[in-house]
């Protein structure tokens, strides 16, 4: 099994990690409660968004950031409560 012991990365989407900030300043809005259409999130929009902004990136790429922004984003308004 790998462990951070021996050395050997298992992470992916090195790119991504890179712009993760950036790309998370974009898009987090589209998570708010506040900005719902119909009480539906506008995550479609964050996916637009990355690759309007991000054209390199692949549908994989754009998906994992639009995931963990969401993630990060609910986890933060969590601590807030």
């Amino acid at each position: 099994m790998d462990t951070p012991q021996n050395g050997i990365e298992r992470r992916k989407y090195h790119h991504v990690r890179a712009i993760f900030e950036d790309a998370y300043q974009l898009i987090s809005p589209f998570f708010a409660k506040e900005n719902r259409w119909g009480n539906a999130t506008l995550d479609h929009l964050a996916y637009r968004v990355l690759r309007e902004n991000y054209p390199e990136l692949s549908f994989e790429e754009v998906h994992v950031l639009v995931v963990a922004a969401k993630r990060v984003f609910t986890e933060l308004q969590t601590d807030r409560s």
